[in-house]
């Protein structure tokens, strides 16, 4: 997952709305420090793109948006979202078609429970770390369908999920190739005894696919099974394979099951580097919190590591997250999400100072 030249980086920053314009600073000043230390550069470009733009352009984004972005080795994005424009609007005229533009087609979200932090879970004590691979450009999210009919008693609405052989294989293959440094387990997501054309087509490319890699453990389990068993044994699970929708469910579940929405990254992946790859948490812009500056900055800090790594930086992802471990697992150090009083500034600087004392240490 390696792109980008060793040296120098051009990242894109799309803060976005609510809490994304505050837990931004936070992640570019945490990769600025390691870069610093670490010798290599990085040049980050900020683009307002937003609901607050759409409602000053008409658009979430000018029209040579993409091209812009298609020009940085990474887009590092906030949260977008506000009550004042319907989510649709602001997902399929900017996530969606970066997505699709740069063929982002792996949606890698870690769900591991970071030492300190209280589970909601009763007991813990196995530990969690499940990676989830979310297949990111098809599935259930397609753009065919439509509606007729509308403002009648006969009105109807289609909506078609697309599922292809290859999209379905290179998301299966991908989340093998990570399994194959893990546990050497897969588990898929599905719901084919429901589903019958779409969900038993996938069951089918899973078989294939696992049937080349007799090293890896893989195993088919129904959706409402497998979020169930995130709850009730998420020791067991290591790296679980889902639909577009599927992926998106079950990492929300992840997401809670190890403290809070404010801690989760996420990864939109071009495995092959051909095009930019884009990071983001998964929290969302937050308008209920937005300005108070309690927003908890771990996840946006843990995505911009996300992104170091895949850039071929490794030893900066790990050096970050060692410090965040120690502002969790050795400090009181925390944001409201996670049961404490800090502010968004107070979680910064402390994550600051664990990573100046691993970086001189």
């Amino acid at each position: 997952m390696t792109v980008g030249a060793p040296g120098h980086f051009s990242i894109a920053v799309l803060p976005g709305d609510g809490i994304g314009l505050e837990v931004m600073p936070p992640a570019l000043q945490v990769v600025d420090l390691v870069a610093e230390h670490q010798g290599f550069a990085v040049t980050w470009t900020e683009y307002p793109w937003s609901c607050a733009w759409y409602h000053e352009h008409g658009a979430m984004m000018p029209e040579d948006g993409i091209e812009r972005l298609r020009a940085h080795d990474a887009i590092l994005l906030g949260a977008v979202g506000d009550p004042s424009l319907p989510d649709h609007l602001s997902l399929w005229g900017l996530l969606i078609p970066i997505r699709r533009a740069f063929q982002q087609y792996i949606n890698l979200r870690p769900a591991r429970l970071l030492p300190g932090v209280p589970s909601p879970l009763r007991d813990t004590s196995r530990g969690i770390d499940i990676l989830v691979v979310r297949e990111n450009s098809e599935g259930e999210y397609s753009e065919v369908g439509g509606r007729v009919f509308p403002g009648t008693p006969d009105e109807l609405a289609v909506q078609e999920a697309i599922f292809s052989r290859r999209g379905t294989e290179r998301a299966i293959e991908f989340a093998v190739s990570l399994a194959k440094d893990r546990k050497k387990q897969v588990v898929s997501a599905t719901k084919s005894n429901g589903i019958i054309h779409s969900m038993t087509f996938w069951d089918e490319v899973f078989r294939d696919v696992m049937a080349k890699h007799p090293d890896i453990e893989g195993r088919l389990m129904h959706v409402d099974a497998l979020a169930a068993r995130f709850i009730s044994h998420p020791h067991e699970l290591d790296v679980v394979v889902g639909s577009n929708l599927f992926g998106d469910i079950l990492t929300d579940i992840g997401a809670v099951i190890v403290g809070s929405m404010g801690m989760a990254p996420s990864a939109n992946l071009n495995p092959s580097g051909e095009y930019p790859s884009m990071f983001e948490p998964v929290h969302g812009s937050a308008p209920d919190i937005a300005g108070r500056g309690i927003a908890n900055p771990i996840g946006q800090i843990w995505s911009a590591a996300m992104m170091l790594d895949h850039l071929g930086r490794p030893e900066a992802h790990d050096v970050i997250m060692r410090a965040v471990h120690r502002v969790l697992g050795e400090t009181d150090v925390r944001t409201a999400d996670l049961g404490g009083t800090a502010t968004t500034a107070e979680v910064t600087e402390a994550v600051l100072a664990a990573l100046r004392s691993e970086l001189e240490g």
